[in-house]
């Protein structure tokens, strides 16, 4: 099957290799021309724009949009919207909020063209171990792409899961869980290093993925990331977050839905980006206040004058 990749960043490239070592053709289209002579160096069909890409697709055209979510899809969409026609389908695999899933939908249904949101897990790994595929959209389209989406997934890592929206809402909420096993792993290792005794943190990690109740492989990926720096020194404690923590809570208030663990560690995210937490600097007045408890003066890069 032949398809457009439009975006060859950390993992439109590496979904383009995939397709590739398996028989897939793939068109591949990106900002860089760097990112495009890569691609076609191993194998990909190379194209300047999407007008470009779109001519040398096959009808049903398929193009996969592997871009930031926000603008950058809505620019793509308005360029397709323009330059494909009745039963082509466009695919929508970043993490896009799912009410932008529906809207795009609504805009490419105009001219008949066929929409999917496919929330992708996987990262950087997902070359060798596949990418998990939540889909939502035109049914019909996705069963006429389920040869693509078998090749980028792992066996049974693909499914359809509603109409349009509904491929990004589980993706979201997926990301929302994975922000509270983060934090839960985290602050569990936190305490281990704090022991009266040593202890060996990687062989911990190690250990409790053979058979405990809390392996996974978030548990397996912080063994390796201490293995390499037990004490974790050479990173900076500084979280970013990608945008669907934050949808998952806004969903959770529209649906009155308590999400604690998952909120806390979204705030928490929050609180790492502090050089000096006006928040904890109160709480310390506070309790120097009442309690005449000690306080400790900030260090001169951190005094606001």
């Amino acid at each position: 099957m032949r398809i457009a990749m439009v975006g060859l960043g950390k993992m439109g490239l590496n979904m383009t290799r995939r397709l590739l070592r398996r028989g897939h053709e793939v068109v591949a289209v990106d900002r860089s021309p760097a990112a495009v002579e890569e691609a076609s160096r191993e194998g990909a069909l190379p194209a300047a724009t999407l007008s470009d890409a779109a001519s040398k697709l096959l009808p049903p055209k398929v193009v996969w949009l592997m871009v930031p979510a926000g603008a950058p899809v809505d620019e793509n969409i308005e360029t397709l919207h323009a330059i494909l026609s009745p039963g082509d389908i466009v695919i929508d695999g970043g993490n896009s909020l799912y009410k932008d899933a529906q809207r795009r939908a609504k805009r490419l249904a105009e001219r008949g063209i066929r929409f999917l949101d496919v929330g992708t897990s996987g990262g950087i790994w997902g070359l060798e171990e596949g990418y998990c595929l939540m889909v939502g959209g035109d049914e019909e389209a996705y069963h006429g792409v389920s040869p693509v989406l078998a090749a980028l997934a792992p066996p049974e890592g693909y499914a359809y899961m509603g109409p349009h929206g509904a491929g990004h809402f589980v993706k979201m909420i997926h990301n929302g869980i994975e922000y509270g096993m983060m934090q839960a792993y985290a602050e569990g290792f936190e305490l281990l290093s704090t022991a009266p005794f040593p202890l060996d943190l990687p062989a911990i990690a190690d250990l409790w993925n053979r058979g405990s109740v809390v392996r996974s492989w978030l548990l397996a990926l912080a063994g390796r990331a201490l293995s390499r720096d037990p004490s974790l020194s050479g990173l900076a404690p500084y979280v970013e977050d990608s945008g669907e923590g934050r949808w998952t809570l806004e969903r959770s208030i529209e649906a009155g839905v308590p999400l604690p663990a998952i909120g806390l560690s979204l705030f928490m995210r929050f609180f790492s980006r502090q050089d000096s937490s006006f928040a904890m600097r109160m709480i310390a007045a506070l309790r120097n206040e009442f309690g005449g408890h000690a306080v400790k003066a900030a260090a001169p890069e951190e005094e606001k004058g």
